[in-house]
Parts: structure tokens; sequence; C-alpha cells
């Protein structure tokens, strides 16, 4: 057996661990009481793992460094959590509730860019939750609230339940690929210790030589506006922007043709 992925996610009578796990709060029965005597909470473990996570990344979080975290072996830490993929789930629905939701008002604009603007802040403070995108989406406590919000947003506008739905899907969808591509960018001028500007600018003289204006008029006439505008291959912050206003356009008209 894998020893990252842990005893089976299921219990005995077929429901999730993770999924008690998730709402142990909301249980009567204590989630999880195999092994000794228990000395530390669920909470305690989350926690250090988002920790961790937030210094070194998902990637590099394993089951025995969040062991060595919390002061028990791998296997006293199986006890609390199955495995490593239902930790993530937990980390990921605590972070949420960490984030706020405050009360909608305003325009329809305003609405999207509210929500929108959670999500980014979100996941620019915990970068690896790019990458638990991968991970199954574990319905908790804290997702579930958020969602209700989310839809709080467009309740009585004037959509219907489906476009309601898909609203939230495009505005989710779109925050997590926007934060993804400026995280990933960040990442790699650090990695790399060169900026755009510094990257092209040694380039240039080359890629010139290899793709004459001639032979590209339009992405050289295109690549060059966006160059001397953001000083940058491109500004993934204008282009977040550039694709939230299309959403909020389109719900927009959306509600007019209902209307």
């Amino acid at each position: 057996m894998n020893s990252e992925a842990g005893p089976s996610r299921f219990d005995p009578e077929g429901v999730d661990v993770v999924l008690r796990l998730l709402w142990r709060d909301h249980l009567d029965a204590e989630v999880g009481t195999r092994g000794p005597r228990r000395r530390l909470s669920v909470d305690q473990i989350i926690d250090a793992a988002i920790e961790l996570a937030d210094a070194e990344g998902i990637d590099v979080l394993s089951m025995r460094k969040v062991a060595e975290a919390v002061g028990v072996s791998v296997m006293s830490l199986y006890s609390y959590v199955p495995h490593r993929s239902g930790l993530i789930g937990l980390m990921v629905d605590k972070v949420i509730g960490l984030s706020p939701m405050p009360a909608h008002s305003g325009s329809v604009a305003e609405r999207v860019r509210g929500i929108s603007g959670v999500l980014w802040d979100e996941y620019h403070r915990h970068p690896w939750l790019v990458d638990a995108q991968s991970h199954r989406p574990w319905i908790g406590p804290q997702m579930s609230a958020r969602y209700e919000w989310e839809l709080e947003a467009f309740e009585s506008l004037g959509l219907d339940d489906i476009a309601m739905d898909h609203t939230v899907a495009l505005i989710e969808s779109h925050a997590a690929a926007s934060a993804a591509n400026s995280i990933n960018a960040q990442r790699l001028e650090h990695s790399s210790g060169v900026s755009d500007v510094d990257w092209w600018n040694a380039n240039a003289p080359l890629l010139e030589q290899v793709m004459p204006e001639e032979s590209f008029p339009v992405s050289g006439r295109v690549g060059t506006a966006v160059g001397e505008k953001y000083q940058a291959v491109t500004s993934q912050r204008a282009v977040y922007e550039y694709g939230l206003e299309t959403i909020i356009l389109g719900v927009q008209e959306r509600l007019q043709t209902r209307e």
C-alpha cells in the first residue's frame, strides 16, 4: 500500500470518512477514534498542514511532514486523517472559511467584482490553492457556505437557477485560471531571477531575426502595443480585469434579454 494514500476513505457504513471530518462540528459522534488516546485536534493538524503549504507549496506536502510538524508518528496521523487527499480537502475548506463574505449590494458589476475579488485575493494569499484544484472538491461546510453566498448575489435579479449556477461557475473558473497565470508568472520570475523586461531585452534581437515583422504583422503590432503599455510580455492583472468586464457585460446582456 502507498503510505501516502493511507487507509480506505470509506467507513464500514459506506460514508466517506473525509465528509465526516469536514462536517465534524455538525455531527454528534466524534470522528476518527482509532488508535491510542488522542492528544491532538483535527484543527491542529489542518492548521499545521496549511502553514507548511503556505511556506513550501502543496507538491512537497506529505503526511510525514505534517506528522513531524505536530509531533506524532505517521501512523498516528492516519488515525486522525485517512489520507493526503482528504487532508488537502480539509485544508481547502478551512482556508475558504477564513475569507470574508460581505453582504451583496449594488449593481451586477459590483456583485460580480465582489465575488471575484474575494477569490483572487484568496488564491494569492494561499498560492497552493491553484495546485489543489486537481484534487477532489470535498463538499465541506465552508465550501457550501461560499456557494450559498455566491448564489445570493444573483438571487431575485432575474436569472433562473441554472443560469445562476453557471454564472457562479464562470466567475470561479475565471478567477482560478487568472490567479494561476498570475501566480505562475510570479513563481517563474522568482525562480529564474529574470523579469519579463530583462528577458525580452536579452532575447529581442534573436526573435526579431527569426520572426521578421512582415511574417507576423498582426501579432507583431499587438505584441509591441502590449509591451509598450505594460513593459512586459503581458499584464496578468489586466487580462484578469478584461475577462471580468466581459463576464459582467454578458450577465447584464442576459438580464436585459430576459426583461
